[in-house]
């Protein structure tokens, strides 16, 4: 049997902004891949390491809603304030994950930190979409932040560390508990270092090169790009770095169930997109002060 091998490489292609303080590029649904090709990451949005220059007015996405899934922001670098109208808020910062589930609607907004945005500084982040099982879709809004090295695994011979975020490596459980079945890492390979993952093969999997470059079995990934896993041959395969490196790596059992997407919202049918703009429109989603 076969390894597991790498499908494609996606590199940066030509960035957005979103509002005026988050410079990234959609790795997907794009021209590349959709939404089904990696469920349940229906969204992968990466941001690549760029410097903001000192401002006294933060930058960022004013309040806004969600309905259907959950939204996972991963700083590398930089700082960041959150606030949802389900009460959930504060600051995260490099080294943390924000886990926030939209369920039944919230709105929420997300700028960059006041002191952060006064000193001026570079930020490095992805914020992933993971989607909500159809029996779940309505549930409460949640929000949590937490420490990634909080869930920590040392790899033998000093091949470097993992930060389990969510599901488990080596008998340690992430510090997420999402409703889908998901598997995501923060890998920190050091100088020569490697790793080998198993992972079923029917799981969409994927990873981002935060820093460095790697090999994933014999295929070169870089900086900055995201490697589509194949879903053949064996659940194994290797990841490896000649001068050290960090990837962020998605794994999941995709949900097979109809995506219906517009906007902020992710349902299963068209009449529960409509019934989302209504609930918003007669403010079921609560109130956010800027």
């Amino acid at each position: 049997m076969k390894h597991r091998n790498v499908e494609r490489v996606l590199s940066l292609g030509e960035p957005h902004f979103v509002g005026d303080g988050f410079r990234v590029f959609t790795y997907n649904p794009s021209a590349a891949i959709d939404m089904k090709r990696m469920d349940p990451f229906i969204v992968i949005d990466y941001h690549p390491e760029y410097y903001y220059s000192p401002t006294d007015t933060p930058r960022g996405v004013g309040a806004h809603p969600h309905r259907g899934f959950e939204t996972v922001t991963i700083a590398q670098k930089g700082k960041l304030a959150h606030k949802d109208s389900s009460g959930g808020g504060g600051i995260i910062e490099t080294g943390q994950t924000q886990w926030m589930t939209a369920g039944a609607g919230v709105l929420h907004s997300e700028f960059h930190e006041r002191e952060f945005a006064q000193e001026g500084g570079s930020l490095q982040m992805a914020q992933i979409w993971v989607n909500l099982p159809a029996a779940v879709k309505n549930t409460a809004p949640d929000y949590i932040t937490f420490n990634n090295h909080d869930r920590t695994v040392v790899l033998p011979e000093q091949n470097g560390y993992v930060d389990v975020l969510a599901g488990s490596f080596m008998n340690v459980e992430g510090s997420a508990k999402p409703y889908s079945k998901i598997e995501m890492y923060n890998i920190y390979l050091a100088k020569g270092g490697k790793i080998k993952l198993n992972l079923p093969a029917n799981y969409n999997t994927g990873m981002i090169v935060w820093n460095g470059n790697i090999q994933v079995n014999d295929e070169a990934v870089e900086k900055d790009e995201f490697a589509l896993m194949e879903n053949s041959g064996d659940s194994s395969f290797e990841i490896s770095s000649k001068d050290g490196a960090a990837i962020l790596l998605l794994s999941g059992e995709p949900l097979n169930e109809p995506i219906i997407a517009h906007g902020p919202f992710v349902m299963n049918t068209r009449d529960e997109i409509v019934q989302a703009y209504r609930d918003y429109s007669a403010g079921k989603f609560g109130t956010l002060d800027e």
